[in-house]
C-alpha cells in the first residue's frame, strides 16, 4: 500500500471518530434533567433556554449531524471539516475584535499606536483603523461593519449552497436503490461496513475514551498508586468506557483485535513468517468479541453501577481469556504434532513448540486457581474453570502424543501398535473432557433446581449439554464402534502363511513395505494387518479393488491358494495415486513422502473413485509390479 493510500485510510478513520463521540455524548446527555438544572440557575432568563422545545429539537439535530458525519464520503467530509474550521476562525476573530474594541474604549488612549506595542497583536481591521488615527467612537462602527460584512458573506455562501445537502441526499438515495436492486441489501451492508471500516473506527473511538479516562485519573493524583490500585483502576476505567451501546461496541471490537493480535503472535512464534504465507487472512478474534457482546447484553452490563460493572466485566474478561487460550491451542496442536511426526531436527523449532505448550498447560491451571481464590463459586465461574481445565488436559494429551512421536523417531524399528496407543491417549483425555462437561451440567441443573432460576442460565445449560455432552458422547461412541468393527474384521480375515508370502512375493499396497506377516482379504489381496486396520477405520472396502470386505466365513472357497485378482489396470491406477495408511500415526519410514502421517484426504479421494462391485479376472498385477512396472519390448507387443 502506498503512502498516499495509507494516509487516506488513516484520515477516513480519524475524521469519523468525532461522529461516534458525539453520538456517545448525546446518549449520555439527559435533556430533561439538564433543563431542570437550567431553571434553577441564572441562565433561565437566557432566550436560548426559554424555548425548551427548540432545544429538544436541536438534540435530535445532533443525532442527524452525527449520522451525516459518519456516512459522508471522505472528500465531502474533508470539505465539511474545512467549513467548520473556517466558521471557528471567523467566530474567534469576531471575539478577539470585540474584546480589542472594548479594551480600547476602556483605556481611552488617543495617542500614537507605536507607543503601545501590545496593540500590534490585535485584530487586523480595528488595528488598521487605529493606525489611520480613527477616533475611538468610530472604531465601534468599523467593527460592526466588519462583522455585518462577514455575516453577509457567510449568508451568501449558505444561500448558494442551500441545495447541496438535498442534492447529496438525492444522489446517495439513488445509488443505494441501484445497489440494492442489482446486488441486494446484504451486499450494500457489507460495502458500507468495508468503506466505513467499522471495526477499526469503533476500536479507535474506545481507545480514545480509555486514554482520556486514564489521563483524567492521573492528572488529579500526585502520589503513585500501588499494584492492586492499578488493577482496580484498569477495571474501573474499562467499566467507565462501556456505559453506552457505542462504547460497548468499541470494547467488543477492541477485544477482537487484541485476540487477533495474540493469535497472530502465537502463530508467528511457532512458524515465523511462514505462518503468514500459509494463512494470510488470519480470520480469527471475532469469536472472543461476539462472546463478550452476548454476555454483556444478557447480563445488562450497561445498566449496572460502575463497581458492579467492573466486577461483572472481570468475569466476562476471564471467559474471553479462556476462549483465547483455547484458540491458541487450536493453532498449536496441529503444528506441534506435525513437528513431532516430521524428521525436522531443528532444536529451536521444537523449543518454541514445547514452550508454548507448557505455557498453555500452566497458565490455564493458574488462572483457575486464582479464580477459586478471589471469587465465590457460581455457574459462570465454573464454566471458566472447566474451560481452563479442559485446555490443560488437551495440552497434556498433545504433549504425550508428541513425546510418543519423538520416541518412535529415535527407535530403529517402528512401533507396531502406535495407532492404538495414540487412540487410547486421545480417548482418555476425551473421556476426561466428557466427565468435566458432565459435572458442569450437573452443577448447573442443581443450581437451577435448588437456587435461583433464570432463563439465561437455563439456555446456557441447554447449549452446554447439547454441544459438550451429547455431541461428544455421540462422536465417541461412533468412533468406538468403528474401531471395534475394524478389529473384528481383521480378526476374521485369514493370516497368510510363509509359503503364501513367498509365493506372493509382494509388498503391502498401503505402506509399500515388505510383508513378513499379512492378512488375506476376501478378494485375495495381501496387506499388513495394522495397515488394513487403519484403512477400515475410515471405510469398509478393499484399498486396491474397492470390494466390500466381509468376514471370511461368509465367502466360501477361500483356501490356501488365492483366487484370481482384479484387472491390472484398476490396481495400477490405484497404486499410481499413492496409497498411505489412513491414520495420523504411520510408523517411521513407511511411506513415499516423509513427515506425512495424516492421509485422510488420500483415503477419502480413493474411496470416491471406484467404490462398488469387485469383478476378479485373470492376469493379476501385484503391488510390486504396479509400483515398479516392467518395460515391455516391441517384439512382445507384436506377439501380443
Amino acid at each position: 500500500m502506498a503512502a498516499k493510500e495509507k494516509l487516506e485510510a488513516v484520515l477516513n478513520v480519524a475524521l469519523r471518530v468525532p461522529s461516534i463521540m458525539l453520538l456517545d455524548v448525546l446518549y449520555r446527555w439527559d435533556v430533561s434533567s439538564f433543563f431542570q438544572q437550567i431553571q434553577r440557575s441564572s441562565l433561565n432568563n437566557n432566550p436560548l433556554f426559554q424555548y425548551k422545545y427548540l432545544a429538544l429539537n436541536m438534540h435530535y439535530v445532533g443525532y442527524i449531524l452525527s449520522v451525516v458525519l459518519l456516512t459522508l464520503p471522505r472528500q465531502h467530509l474533508v470539505q465539511l471539516y474545512l467549513y467548520f474550521l473556517t466558521a471557528l476562525l471567523l467566530y474567534a476573530g469576531h471575539q478577539i475584535s470585540r474584546d480589542y474594541v472594548r479594551s480600547e474604549l476602556e483605556s481611552a488612549y488617543e495617542g500614537p499606536m507605536y507607543l503601545e506595542p501590545l496593540s500590534m497583536n490585535r485584530f487586523t481591521t480595528a488595528l488598521i483603523a487605529r493606525l489611520c488615527l480613527v477616533p475611538l467612537e468610530t472604531i465601534v462602527i468599523i467593527n460592526k461593519f466588519a462583522m455585518i460584512f462577514t455575516g453577509l458573506e457567510v449568508l451568501y455562501f449558505l444561500g448558494s449552497n442551500l441545495l447541496v445537502p438535498y442534492n447529496l441526499a438525492k444522489s446517495a438515495y439513488r445509488e443505494l436503490v441501484q445497489v440494492v436492486e442489482v446486488y441486494g441489501l446484504l451486499a450494500l451492508g457489507m460495502s458500507l461496513w468495508n468503506q466505513l471500516v467499522v471495526p477499526v473506527l469503533f476500536m479507535v473511538f474506545w481507545l480514545v475514551l480509555f486514554a482520556l479516562q486514564i489521563y483524567s485519573y492521573f492528572s488529579t493524583r500526585d502520589q503513585p498508586a500501588s499494584r492492586e490500585r492499578l488493577l482496580f483502576l484498569f477495571l474501573t476505567s474499562i467499566a467507565e468506557c462501556c456505559s453506552t451501546p457505542y462504547s460497548l461496541l468499541g470494547l467488543v471490537f477492541t477485544v477482537s483485535f487484541v485476540a487477533l493480535g495474540v493469535l497472530t503472535l502465537c502463530k508467528f512464534y511457532l512458524q515465523g513468517y511462514r505462518a503468514f504465507m500459509n494463512d494470510p487472512a488470519m480470520n480469527r478474534g471475532m469469536t472472543e468479541g461476539v462472546t463478550l457482546l452476548i454476555l454483556a447484553v444478557q447480563t445488562g452490563l450497561i445498566e449496572l453501577q460502575v463497581v458492579h460493572r467492573a466486577f461483572l466485566l472481570s468475569i466476562i474478561l476471564f471467559i474471553v481469556v479462556a476462549s483465547i487460550l483455547q484458540s491458541m491451542l487450536e493453532i498449536a496442536d496441529p503444528i506441534v504434532l506435525a513437528l513431532g511426526a516430521s524428521r525436522d531436527k531443528s532444536l529451536w523449532k521444537h523449543f518454541r513448540a514445547v514452550s508454548l505448550c507448557l505455557f498453555l498447560l500452566v497458565f490455564p491451571a493458574y488462572m483457575a486457581y486464582m479464580i477459586c481464590q478471589f471469587f465465590h463459586m457460581d455457574f459462570w465461574l465454573l464454566i471458566i474453570i472447566s474451560s481452563s481445565i479442559l485446555t490443560s488436559l488437551q495440552v497434556l494429551g498433545t504433549l504425550f502424543i508428541y513425546v510418543l512421536f519423538m520416541v518412535e523417531e529415535f527407535r530403529k524399528e517402528p512401533v507396531e501398535n502406535m495407532d492404538d496407543v495414540i487412540y487410547y491417549v486421545n480417548g482418555t483425555y476425551r473421556l476426561l473432557e466428557f466427565l468435566v462437561a458432565l459435572c458442569v451440567v450437573a452443577y448447573g441443573v442443581s443450581e437451577t433446581i435448588f437456587g435461583e432460576w433464570t432463563v439465561m442460565g437455563s439456555m446456557i445449560i441447554f447449549i452446554h449439554s447439547y454441544y459438550n455432552v451429547w455431541l461428544r458422547a455421540q462422536l465417541g461412541w461412533k468412533s468406538f464402534l468403528l474401531r471395534r468393527d475394524a478389529v473384528n474384521k481383521i480378526k476374521s480375515l485369514p493370516v497368510a502363511t510363509k509359503e503364501q508370502l513367498e509365493k506372493h512375493n509382494d509388498i503391502c499396497a498401503i505402506c509399500y513395505q515388505d510383508m513378513k506377516s499379512a492378512v488375506i482379504t476376501p478378494c485375495s489381496h495381501f496387506f499388513h494387518a495394522g495397515c488394513l486396520k487403519k484403512w477400515l477405520y475410515v471405510q469398509e472396502t478393499c484399498p486396491l479393488c474397492h470390494c466390500h470386505l466381509k468376514n471370511s466365513s461368509q465367502l466360501p472357497g477361500l483356501g490356501a491358494d488365492p483366487v484370481p485378482q482384479p484387472p491390472a489396470g484398476a490396481e495400477q491406477n490405484v497404486l499410481q495415486e499413492g496409497t498411505e495408511p489412513p491414520g495420523q500415526e504411520r510408523p517411521r519410514g513407511t511411506g513415499v513422502q516423509e513427515g506425512s502421517r495424516d492421509n485422510d484426504e488420500c483415503i477419502a479421494r480413493r474411496s470416491d473413485s471406484q467404490e462398488g462391485a469387485c469383478d476378479p479376472k485373470e492376469n493379476p498385477l501385484s503391488a510390486k509390479d504396479a509400483a515398479h512396472p516392467v518395460e515391455v519390448s516391441l517384439e512382445e507387443k507384436q506377439q501380443e
